[in-house]
């Protein structure tokens, strides 16, 4: 999609959430007056100074990489190098876009480590559970594999023909899961992968029930909001995570959250040691990890919620130039937490990068930057 670039001048939102975008698009125009960007290199990295330099420099200084505006290097949990663009810095919150469905999923995870939700039984969603309708024979696990088979068209042309932008800023902005939930069956549960945040917005409003039977949108959103604070934001240690919700107190997990880079880059690594803690707390199950990095039936390259550095015809991530137990969360327009298990790594990249050409080069960097580090 070209949502960040574009929408601002054709739609008519409401005031927080074109708030939202326009601070996130137009930031260049502040930073054009603001002092020289942070960066900062540990001298004890495992790689030199100069290579890790001449890495990340491209991000930023090359026009085909789009706009970068933060980069954040961690190995074994330590921030080795990390460069921000003026008027950006470690205390800048930046939007998620769809890294917000990774975030999703660890959430779903916990729901379903207390026993509230089953991987692989027909979710609960009121609007399909009459008589006969096939969508009653949804799983769970078809939602968090983008194969539940409900109609969504990720990305329309034009803009406003697809269902993304619909659900978010039009007329489904009011009550986003339902707008994806009254849609039909295209093919059958299990059959093929779609990529859908209308389906991640179903997960997002089958939580806050398992919550809560208020329709109150504000014990709705108290509801969501104690479960993320005290079962990922305060023992993660993501003083940032700042979701965002609709006006149906909904949250709206498939693409608009707030975190820092460095949260980012702590809320990869908590991937990356398999669900523990720095200080050894396991506060997400090692089979939800797991799970979350297997192979899907219908892509390859995507898990649960979560995508693989896998050949597929639908990849996301660097198949072929860095190591295939890679994996990652991927934003529009350019997101990207790469973690890389075998090289004890975790690299977050945040920018604005609209067109193909320039997502392209910038996953090659960051193939080049992963490619520096031995495992």
């Amino acid at each position: 999609m070209q949502i960040e670039s574009r929408i601002v001048k054709r739609l008519g939102w409401g005031a927080g959430i074109a708030a939202l975008v326009v601070a996130g698009s137009f930031a260049g125009r502040a930073a054009q007056q603001a002092p020289a960007p942070l960066y900062a290199v540990a001298s004890d990295a495992v790689v030199g100074e100069s290579a890790l330099r001449a890495a990340i420099d491209p991000l930023f200084d090359e026009d085909q990489m789009g706009q970068t505006r933060a980069l954040l290097v961690m190995r074994d949990g330590k921030v080795i190098a990390e460069r921000y663009a003026p008027g950006f810095g470690p205390d800048t919150k930046l939007l998620s876009w769809s890294m917000a469905k990774s975030v999703t999923a660890v959430l779903v995870g916990l729901m379903v480590a207390d026993g509230r939700l089953a991987l692989d039984a027909p979710v609960p969603v009121p609007a399909w559970s009459q008589p006969g309708d096939p969508r009653g024979q949804i799983t769970l696990r078809q939602l968090l594999t983008m194969s539940s088979g409900v109609d969504h068209v990720e990305d329309g042309e034009p803009i406003t023909e697809g269902d993304t932008v619909r659900m978010l800023f039009l007329g489904g902005a009011q009550d986003m899961a339902a707008y994806a939930e009254a849609k039909p069956l295209a093919h059958a549960p299990g059959e093929t992968f779609a990529y859908s945040t209308g389906g991640t917005m179903i997960l997002s409003d089958l939580m806050t029930r398992m919550l809560t039977n208020s329709d109150d949108p504000a014990v709705r959103r108290r509801a969501m909001q104690m479960f993320i604070d005290g079962r990922l934001k305060a023992p993660g240690n993501l003083p940032s995570l700042t979701p965002e919700y609709d006006a149906n107190g909904t949250m709206i997990g498939g693409s608009i959250l707030h975190m820092t880079a460095r949260d980012y880059g702590r809320f990869g690594d908590l991937l990356r040691r398999r669900g523990r803690t720095p200080k050894g707390h396991q506060i997400l199950p090692e089979k939800w990890i797991d799970l979350m990095t297997t192979p899907s039936r219908r892509n390859p390259a995507y898990g649960l919620h979560l995508w693989l550095n896998r050949a597929s015809s639908e990849s996301a991530l660097v198949p072929g130039q860095a190591p295939e137990s890679l994996f990652g969360c991927v934003g529009h327009n350019g997101q990207y937490i790469l973690i890389s298990p075998s090289q004890r790594l975790t690299v977050v990249r945040i920018g604005m990068s609209p067109k193909k050409e320039q997502r392209r080069a910038v996953r090659a960097a960051l193939a080049g930057l992963v490619g520096l580090f031995p495992g």
